[in-house]
């Protein structure tokens, strides 16, 4: 089966994206997957999926039309629109130095039936040609109990910035140079 790799583009893409977000959950999932398979932390609406792709487009994996996997691009302007994220850019802001023109990675997540397949990798590949003009690096956080994931980041080359606890979870916070 061919997977494709690009920029959203269309409303049903973002919906597939929901669609996908959803059964990905932690709170929508057992504790066996959750850590055997990993998790998302936080939901998002089609509105607000809708305005980040307009300021920097969410990078898709598609397999028979059908959105298998995604990685949502967030530029900081948007670090007040997700209750769950502000922490996040807090400390950011307190590591990067302003002139350093950097773009987060607002979420990742691949269908069950395609994981292990190199999806993972390739919507990074993809996101890092889609910004390399703009961005000089890709920050995102992990939640600490997400062992999968955190493995995951540091085998495409994710480098650890800072552990710091909020909300009652601890996260990971990495980046990967865009170079």
């Amino acid at each position: 089966m061919k997977i494709t790799y690009h920029k959203a583009s269309a409303t049903i893409e973002l919906q597939q994206i929901i669609s996908l977000q959803r059964k990905n959950l932690y709170a929508n999932l057992t504790n066996e997957n959750r850590l055997q398979q990993g998790f998302v932390s936080a939901s998002h609406t089609l509105s607000i999926l809708q305005e980040m792709n307009v300021v920097c487009p969410h990078i898709i994996a598609k397999a028979n039309n059908a959105v298998i996997g995604y990685a949502l691009s967030m530029h900081p302007t948007f670090s007040n629109k997700i209750p769950l994220l502000k922490p996040m850019f807090l400390e950011i802001n307190s590591l990067i130095p302003k002139p350093e023109n950097y773009m987060v990675m607002g979420q990742i997540c691949i269908d069950k039936d395609f994981r292990g397949k190199g999806v993972f990798r390739n919507l990074y590949t993809t996101m890092k040609v889609a910004i390399r003009n703009e961005y000089a690096s890709i920050i995102t956080e992990v939640d600490a109990k997400n062992i999968r994931s955190i493995n995951a980041h540091r085998a495409v080359g994710f480098k650890h910035l800072k552990t710091y606890h909020s909300l009652g979870q601890d996260w990971e916070l990495i980046i990967l140079k865009n170079n």
